[in-house]
């Protein structure tokens, strides 16, 4: 099994938010947004399956959701939720040396119509692992299908957040723990140290992020 290094929380989602953006896994374009798949208009572009092309930053991602797993109360299974978290939960639980599944976002039109692949007994103690957090709503379903076989669900746990109130609103009702290895905010103060974005691109980000809160 890996021997898991504890990485304090603040360097750790500093240097996420480094390698995020030096993979061009986090794009940002303050002037000419991107639009998301529900139509929003955003200046932040996240895709973390590029994460596995780069083994160095594949491997710093593991070991560091390996430390901040540790926060969690005692599990004994690693979920991943489909698709982007499957890759990362397997890699986190192939270094706890945990046995994992995965959640489907709709059970499968034939065969067993499953909505979770690999064996979940009902009554293990899981940590859900998605790779982005925006509202909540996929990884919250997750742990409801996890809970609906008898498991109980610690948390979740995920790369990155946008930090979206609604989100925080989502967990907090559903009762469900959540901690992520870095979010927006850390992001952008990441960005402007290297000169990724400019001072003036810094308020047009943090307006982004206020408006949205604000509309949801």
């Amino acid at each position: 099994m890996l021997t898991i290094i504890k990485i304090y929380t603040l360097n750790r989602a500093a240097t996420v938010a480094q390698k995020l953006l030096q993979i061009k896994a986090i794009k940002l374009s303050p002037q000419s947004p991107f639009t998301w798949a529900s139509g929003i208009q955003s200046p932040i572009y996240c895709d973390n399956r590029i994460i596995l092309s780069y083994p160095e930053v594949r491997n710093y991602i593991k070991q560091a959701l390996a430390s901040c797993a540790q926060e969690f109360d005692n599990f004994d299974k690693v979920a991943g939720v489909a698709t982007a978290g499957i890759a990362h939960g397997a890699l986190l639980a192939d270094a706890l040396n945990l046995p994992f599944v995965y959640v489907r976002s709709k059970a499968k039109g034939h065969g067993r119509k499953n909505l979770i692949e690999g064996e979940l007994k009902g009554t293990e103690r899981v940590l859900v692992v998605e790779d982005l957090i925006s509202t909540g709503g996929s990884a919250l379903k997750a742990v409801e299908a996890v809970k609906e076989t008898g498991a109980s669900v610690v948390g979740v746990l995920a790369i990155f957040s946008y930090g979206f109130t609604k989100a925080q609103l989502a967990f907090d009702a559903a009762d469900c723990p959540f901690k992520t290895l870095s979010n927006y905010s850390v992001l952008i103060n990441e960005a402007l140290k290297t000169n990724y974005v400019q001072e003036n691109d810094v308020q047009l980000l943090t307006d982004w992020l206020k408006g949205v809160n604000i509309d949801n």
